[in-house]
């Protein structure tokens, strides 16, 4: 569309006037060619099609008998010419008898002058209708060659009252006449004498032959018309059925379902490409209003779970200063103003580690706050998060080691009488194993802390925690584990794909990191919701702890954004034990640290 641009005289404004869009057709004709269905123009295109070609292969084919036969009257009346003229009288015998025979010669004889002398043979047709080709006038050749044959009209005469419309369409025919010199020798009798001839033949048989193949070509062209077009309508309409197909998809999805897709079909055909690429198209679109939906949803829910939350330190601030001017007049003042300062102050402090977890999340939601592009050491941020974890409790255990899979195709050494443990991630004491991958080391190291600092918070300070990290192949190839939920469905589904890459040899690299404590735990159902933002299974106790209730929802999204996985699943023995798996770059870094790949063992 054309854009047209005014600027304002007084101030400089600029105005954009779009121009009117033109029709597409003016020609109504067009306008109503572009109306008719395609089914409808394929037939029509096809019918014409064959119209054209049947007329001229009946035209070629009229051509084509007419030439022959007009060639073979040609050699007859050249060969036979001579012995025409020679045997007239015998000729007029045979006429006279009404027998068959060459009757249908017409013989016009002329002096030296070119002048009538006799026509002694003019064929006699049914109802006694005479045909006579028309001639040059007496004493007149017109132009005529000697020998070289020509077409003319007929001339016809009713000897009798009426005749019947055979023959007068017989008797209508042209002739092929030619020209030739005669000399008679003299005789005892007569003199000799020279002059010319007309020998001519009716083409009523040539014309009754084209007739027959005119009819013949109409029946046959009318029957080949009926039947292409029923041929063709089935053929093109099985042949539109896809489109068909694609156009009530469309309209479904138009509709509002988005779920929908074209039916599949051969992708060497036009249509099945053009499925493949509207599927695509679709399965993106689908994809980018799902994205936006959830978009909507998790900011409907930012704004309502923000407010919800923000109102407590508020309303405290907003207390606790209401109080403070009630009482700064009364004795003892200066001690509640100092409580009161506190409370604030605490409030405050709250409020603003709230604020800056909601933005965090925030841009996170938008798919900013999180470079992946740069070089995380995964194994320097567990060692510092360990040293982290044992400042704020010197008397907690803290060990370091690797994950290896173990139990099902790796059965644990089970006690008497106990049944072998179903196959899992196993912590294996001993050094971190060296794995750096392609990740943002601030958020790696902030998911880290966020689970170190519910740990501080929420088991008790004797309780043992182990944390390890390892490289482990899965056969995962085309699944993003970014989409995946953060279920114990999820870390199965992983376990799962370990154990066939272990048994095959061949599988993606993933780096798999977990933190285990030996703590309380959490229950079933409060584990499907440790990940959800605001969710703290004792509100009392996080408030009491400095929570917000945010940590595993920050966690839980700056995993998502490396593409990978973060679950929480019970502890052997009792405890929670948080799992992180993240996808290692296919070509890894000839300059970056080599990582250890751990194979399936006994625990």
């Amino acid at each position: 569309m054309g854009v047209a641009f005014k600027v304002g005289r007084a101030k400089g404004e600029v105005r954009i006037k779009p121009k009117p869009a033109k029709p597409r057709n003016e020609n109504p004709l067009l306008r109503r060619i572009d109306a008719v269905s395609l089914s409808t123009k394929l037939v029509s295109i096809i019918l014409v099609l064959l119209l054209v070609s049947g007329g001229i292969i009946a035209f070629a084919v009229r051509q084509l008998v007419s030439a022959y036969i007009i060639d073979k009257t040609d050699t007859q009346l050249q060969r036979q010419s001579e012995l025409v003229l020679n045997n007239i009288g015998d000729l007029q015998k045979t006429d006279n008898t009404g027998t068959l025979g060459l009757i249908d010669y017409y013989v016009q004889i002329r002096d030296s002058n070119y002048n009538v002398t006799s026509t002694p043979l003019v064929p006699k047709l049914a109802d006694n209708v005479i045909s006579e080709p028309k001639l040059p006038l007496s004493g007149s050749l017109d132009g005529i060659q000697f020998g070289k044959p020509f077409t003319t009209d007929a001339r016809v005469q009713l000897a009798g009252g009426s005749a019947s419309r055979s023959s007068l369409q017989m008797a209508m025919a042209p002739w092929r006449v030619i020209a030739v010199e005669w000399t008679m020798r003299a005789t005892s009798t007569t003199p000799a004498a020279h002059g010319m001839a007309f020998i001519a033949l009716s083409l009523h048989d040539m014309e009754d032959t084209l007739a027959i193949i005119t009819k013949y070509f109409l029946v046959v062209g009318i029957a080949i018309i009926v039947f292409a077009t029923v041929m063709a309508t089935l053929a093109i309409d099985r042949t539109l059925m896809p489109l068909k197909r694609i156009e009530k998809t469309a309209a479904k999805i138009a509709n509002g379902d988005l779920s929908q897709r074209v039916p599949q079909s051969p992708e060497n055909t036009e249509v099945g490409s053009l499925s493949a690429s509207l599927n695509q198209m679709l399965s993106r679109i689908e994809q980018s209003f799902r994205e936006q939906q959830e978009t909507t949803e998790k900011m409907k829910q930012f704004v309502s779970d923000a407010s919800h939350e923000l109102r407590t330190p508020l309303a405290a601030i907003h207390g606790y200063a209401e109080l403070y001017k009630m009482q700064r007049d009364y004795p003892g003042a200066l001690e509640r103003a100092d409580e009161s300062i506190d409370h604030i102050e605490k409030s405050s402090t709250r409020m603003a580690a709230l604020v800056e977890d909601l933005l965090s999340l925030a841009r996170m939601d938008e798919g900013r706050g999180v470079n992946i592009n740069q070089k995380a050491k995964l194994h320097n941020i567990l060692s510092e998060s360990a040293e982290d974890l044992h400042a704020l409790d010197p008397e907690r255990t803290i060990r370091l080691g690797g994950i290896a899979l173990a139990g099902g195709d790796v059965p644990l050494a089970p006690a008497p009488g106990q049944p072998a443990i179903p196959a899992h991630l196993s912590f294996v004491p001993g050094k971190l194993s060296d794995v750096t991958l392609q990740g943002d080391p601030a958020r790696l190291r902030q998911v880290v802390t966020n689970i170190v600092g519910n740990i501080h918070r929420y088991t008790p300070a004797e309780s043992p925690v182990e944390m390890g990290i390892s490289v482990i192949p899965a056969s995962l190839p085309a699944i993003d584990l970014g989409k995946m939920p953060s279920t114990d469905n999820s870390l199965d589904q992983f376990i799962q794909a370990a154990q066939v890459a272990a048994s095959t040899g061949a599988g993606r690299r993933f780096a798999v990191a977990q933190v285990i404590d030996h703590g309380p735990g959490m229950p079933a159902k409060a584990r499907q919701k440790v990940f959800e933002r605001f969710y703290t299974a004792d509100p009392s106790r996080a408030r009491e702890k400095g929570g917000t209730g945010l940590g595993m929802s920050i966690a839980q999204s700056a995993i998502k954004a490396h593409h990978g996985l973060i679950c929480a699943s019970e502890t052997f023995g009792g405890g929670l034990t948080f799992t992180v798996i993240i996808p290692m770059p296919e070509h890894d870094d000839p300059n970056a640290a080599p990582s250890e790949s751990v194979t399936p063992t006994k625990a």
